[in-house]
């Protein structure tokens, strides 16, 4: 490539400033200013998953690279990448830790409201790939019983360790969306959550959206929980989003605004993942990609004698608790994506300390991800 590489980027993605610049020419923008006319000249975009890369957006352009900070691409429309000869690359994993903690986090706070223990409920994890599996080892740690679906995985890997979605249906206490969303072919995922699967539910499970909104049907969840085949509802994603159903909203137990994979970690992880793919399409070393890291937790220690009771489950609130962003995003759930790009991004376990905990605890703790001092 001659001259300098140019790259745009949403203004959003944290901890890029400062880096990309040592190598590229860099426009940051928000995503309403992602036009045509903005990207037409840039050699690579930086992008999040309201950014949608589609003909409308790239025709004429000279974008070669499309790097999306999410695990998600639906946002991309690859069949049009893939004809014009742009490259994309996404970020698998990279937010995986977050879900899982956001996951717990939510499971305790629930548990706490219902003065239900978690211990020995039985978790069905839909979708066991990088964030799936993050999830299996945080409910494994709490004590619940899982249930793993993933029919592409079983397909590749064989039976074993997998059930169908009416096992999970019949059996599960709580019960856990992680997949991608596909709209069609043999493994589609558009409205997996629906009036037919809502129907077979015989637990009144919890249920817990944090993959797509579109994984589930919105009219068939609202039908389920108001005939009680659906219990506490765990919405991060919303069908439509940025726009929420405000019916929804209000029967849900805890709603966020598609938060759940966004810790500094999860970020820096996604930034740090979006300039190595830059770095390997492009052939070039980039040496500042390996130093991104988020800054330290406000209170990195976490002292169990602060805690009279529930000590296991306050610990984990202490390091993400999704009370204040749910009580916010209630009030005003228009400002849906002001709330993500103002979000203050939580740490995530290992970056706190543990001190005065039991053995038991310690151990609990520890399996999560936390420090373990004295």
């Amino acid at each position: 490539m001659s001259g300098m590489m140019k790259i745009v980027v949403d203004r959003t993605i944290p901890y890029l400033k400062g880096v990309v610049e040592a190598f590229a020419e860099v426009r940051y923008l928000s995503a309403a200013e992602f036009t045509a006319q903005n990207v037409r000249e840039a050699d690579v975009l930086i992008v999040r998953s309201v950014e949608k890369c589609t003909a409308e957006l790239l025709e004429n352009s000279r974008v070669k690279l499309i790097a999306t900070a999410t695990i998600g691409f639906d946002h991309i429309d690859t069949a049009y990448c893939e004809a014009a000869g742009i490259a994309w690359r996404n970020a698998p994993g990279s937010n995986a830790a977050s879900v899982a903690q956001y996951v717990a986090a939510t499971l305790v706070a629930t548990s706490l409201l219902r003065r239900e223990p978690l211990k020995g409920k039985t978790v069905g994890i839909v979708g066991v790939g990088h964030v799936g599996r993050q999830v299996e080892r945080v409910c494994a740690a709490l004590g619940l019983r899982i249930l793993r679906n993933d029919p592409p995985r079983a397909e590749a890997e064989g039976e074993d360790g997998f059930v169908s979605l009416d096992v999970i249906a019949e059996e599960a206490d709580i019960i856990s969306f992680h997949t991608p969303l596909v709209t069609k072919g043999k493994h589609a995922t558009y409205h997996l959550a629906g009036g037919d699967f809502f129907r077979r539910l015989k637990k009144m499970p919890w249920l817990i959206n944090t993959a797509r909104g579109a994984v589930h049907d919105t009219a068939a969840l609202l039908d389920a929980k108001k005939r009680g085949w659906a219990g506490e509802l765990i919405l991060d994603c919303w069908e439509n989003e940025p726009e929420v159903n405000r019916e929804l909203l209000g029967l849900a137990t805890i709603a966020t605004p598609h938060i759940a994979g966004f810790s500094a970690d999860g970020k820096a992880n996604a930034s740090r993942m979006c300039l190595e793919n830059i770095g390997d399409f492009f052939h070039i070393n980039i040496e500042k990609a390996g130093k991104i890291t988020p800054l330290p937790p406000r209170e990195p220690v976490v002292d169990m004698k602060r805690f009279k009771e529930y000590r296991v489950e306050q610990a984990i609130l202490s390091a993400f608790n999704p009370a204040a962003v749910d009580r916010a995003f209630r009030e005003n759930p228009s400002a849906f994506e002001r709330f993500r790009a103002h979000y203050d991004y939580p740490r995530e376990y290992p970056a706190y300390t543990v001190i005065h905990a039991t053995e038991e605890e310690a151990a609990l703790l520890a399996r999560l991800g936390f420090r373990i001092g004295l």
